[in-house]
């Protein structure tokens, strides 16, 4: 059974940008950093395969996904990956209004919520897990009690400002069950089963 699986790079301070992020900086200014435990690659998302065994372990679950789910500003932001974030599989974009123009290539957008935007991720996605990219569509699928795992890279840096992850959740109680932590060099792996709020 697919489970919906939030993938981000956070710094120490709970930091997933630096500040001023958007469409011309993605990351924000100094958020590159975050996604120091990729390696430099081109357009093809697998030329970003790290070469140590925990980051590739990581990348490799995250390239096997059925589906992605974005949130509109993430896919704005990183150009819609040009309507192909990995191997054609599709991707729903949440969003209270449906731009004119049609989303590019394996995207389309979806307005009637976060539930249904799940459930049509999991129909396409063959039993594979989702992908899940953007803070505020990873908190509208927290509160729904939609999101299943978390795999966190933690990386060893202190923004101080920029775009948090958990920015302005409410204190619901909810519990995460540590499922493995993989040590990588200046990265650290942290993968949670999210546990229902009580």
């Amino acid at each position: 059974m697919s489970k919906v699986v939030l993938y981000m790079s956070m710094s120490v301070d709970g930091f997933i940008t630096g500040p001023d992020d958007g469409m011309d900086h993605g990351l924000g200014v100094n958020g590159e950093r975050l996604h120091d435990w990729l390696r430099s690659g081109g357009v093809d998302p697998r030329s970003h395969r790290p070469v140590d065994g925990p980051g590739a372990t990581v990348f490799d679950e995250l390239m096997a996904t059925g589906a992605v789910i974005a949130g509109r500003r993430t896919f704005a932001n990183a150009g819609g990956w040009a309507g192909d974030h990995h191997d054609g599989v599709p991707i729903f974009v949440l969003t209270h209004a449906a731009p004119d123009e049609p989303a590019p290539g394996h995207a389309r957008y979806v307005t009637d919520g976060i539930e249904s935007c799940v459930a049509q991720a999991k129909a396409a996605a063959g039993g594979r897990d989702i992908l899940l990219h953007g803070a505020a569509v990873a908190q509208e699928c927290l509160r729904a009690g939609l999101l299943d795992e978390m795999e966190l890279q933690l990386m060893p840096v202190l923004l101080g400002q920029g775009r948090r992850l958990f920015e302005d959740m409410p204190p619901d109680h909810t519990e995460l069950q540590l499922l493995r932590a993989l040590d990588g060099p200046g990265v650290q792996h942290l993968r949670y089963r999210v546990r229902s709020a009580g």
